[in-house]
């Protein structure tokens, strides 16, 4: 995998550790970086340092937030260890199978939240941990994380990915002071759960690319530090995958650790985009189509693994692309905005209408907007090429990646057929404000050509 452009210098190259420090870091950017994560401990009977870390961190009766699978695995050796330091506490575990990080499941956790606590202590990792940190944001309390799984990337993020009407948003929330991780728990872990953060952390390979391209064409802040830092995370998960299948624990700590460090990248810039790109939005879109229409889904890293494949597909495709302006205006002029959003309202259902409204607001289809953009996109074209070259591995390297850990990489295994995955980059203009793929391709009045390539699933070989 490449990392041509790993920094020497500034903090992208410091430990773990020595990016925690309360001052944060000045940066060349003209941003101060600066994240509320105060430590993170990964080792082995980390859980009997709980009452010590709480009381550190101003605690004296911690309200402990699981779930059934995660009260097992971790929930109910902290209890045992708060009651014999004599710590009082109070509890509460999710009782649902499977569990939403919708408004729902906040008020659940808020109504059973024991307001005599003073601390919080989120036990597992994904749906808690959004969960957790939108309680802590509403309570004002202070919060900390025992991860359970390294399943995704946003353990020490400062936002929680979250369904809102049907919609799946980010969400301003709060970041934990402490991150605590017990490898034996860890390793313990479905391996679904460790496919699912190697897929989460492949993303990261899109998701800097089309920052740096929105940053092109657009003028949108980028960090070089803090891409150089999600790439060193990408490059820890990377080596260290092929131990995950037998259940490593140097290699699962390796990938807990890279996914520690991209929630601190997203911290520093203060906003996803380090993070996630169009292979994220393949996975929301799927996500709105499970809560209205009863498809098929599954965890949100071995989804966004699937999108990371379908995203490295796309770019393959626009680097052949030759731009043609005038194909570009007259397909941005033939642009029926009512026939889009009729076909947002049949694909997505209920949810469309927050995106069609998303629209108004920002104007990605506005055609003056458009042209300012496209004279970039053709000014500029060999620099965006070189960004692809740069950034993004050979869609095989990927592949053989996710093959290593037995993750899917065919949207077959979502019980997708081709039709639904080319209708799903469409949709992936539509969900949020990111600069992406799909929109980039919509700019060089290419999206449909591109949709149409995606299938059949030849692309995985």
């Amino acid at each position: 995998m490449k990392q041509d452009r790993m920094q020497e210098t500034g903090f992208s190259n410091l430990p773990l550790s020595g990016l925690l420090r309360e001052e944060g870091f000045a940066c060349r950017c003209g941003k101060h970086h600066h994240t509320d994560v105060r430590e993170v401990r990964i080792g082995k009977g980390v859980l009997r340092q709980l009452p010590e870390i709480v009381k550190k961190y101003g605690g004296t009766k911690p309200f402990l937030l699981s779930d059934r699978n995660t009260y097992a695995a971790a929930g109910k050796e902290a209890e045992s260890v708060l009651k014999e330091s004599s710590m009082d506490f109070m509890g509460f575990s999710f009782p649902r199978e499977h569990l939403e990080p919708d408004e729902f499941s906040v008020g659940q956790a808020a109504i059973n939240f024991d307001r005599s606590c003073d601390f919080i202590v989120g036990i597992g990792t994904g749906t808690i941990n959004d969960i957790s940190k939108m309680l802590s944001k509403v309570t004002g309390l202070r919060y900390l994380i025992v991860g359970t799984a390294p399943s995704m990337d946003g353990f020490a993020s400062n936002t929680s990915s979250m369904i809102v009407n049907g919609v799946k948003v980010s969400l301003d929330s709060a970041c934990p002071v402490a991150i605590l991780a017990d490898p034996d728990v860890v390793c313990q872990a479905p391996m679904k759960m460790l496919q699912a953060g190697l897929g989460d952390m492949l993303a990261k390979y899109v998701s800097i690319c089309e920052w740096r391209i929105s940053h092109r064409i657009n003028g949108e802040y980028y960090c070089e530090e803090v891409a150089a830092l999600v790439r060193r995370s990408l490059k820890k998960c990377a080596e260290s995958a092929g131990g995950l299948a037998d259940r490593d624990p140097k290699a699962v700590t390796d990938v807990l650790e890279g996914l520690i460090l991209s929630g601190i990248a997203m911290g520093f810039a203060g906003i996803s985009r380090p993070a996630s790109g169009v292979e994220h939005y393949f996975s929301h879109v799927w996500d709105m189509r499970a809560l209205e229409f009863h498809t098929g889904s599954d965890l949100h890293g071995i989804q966004v693994g699937i999108g990371t494949i379908l995203a490295l597909k796309v770019y393959e495709r626009i680097r052949t692309i030759q731009p043609d302006r005038i194909k570009a205006l007259e397909y941005v002029n033939r642009f029926d905005m009512k026939r889009h959003n009729a076909f947002l309202k049949e694909f997505l259902g209920s949810s469309a209408g927050s995106l069609i409204l998303l629209e108004k607001k920002e104007g990605k289809y506005d055609r003056e907007k458009h042209a300012k953009r496209l004279d970039i996109i053709l000014e500029g074209w060999q620099d965006i090429l070189d960004i692809m070259e740069e950034e993004l591995p050979p869609r095989s390297e990927a592949v053989a990646l996710l093959q290593s850990v037995g993750a899917p990489v065919d949207p077959e295994a979502l019980g997708l057929s081709g039709e639904v995955v080319r209708k799903t980059f469409h949709a992936t203009r539509d969900i949020r404000d990111k600069y992406n793929a799909s929109r980039l391709l919509w700019d060089l009045g290419m999206a449909e050509d591109v949709a149409d390539a995606l299938w059949p699933c030849e692309f995985m070989q």
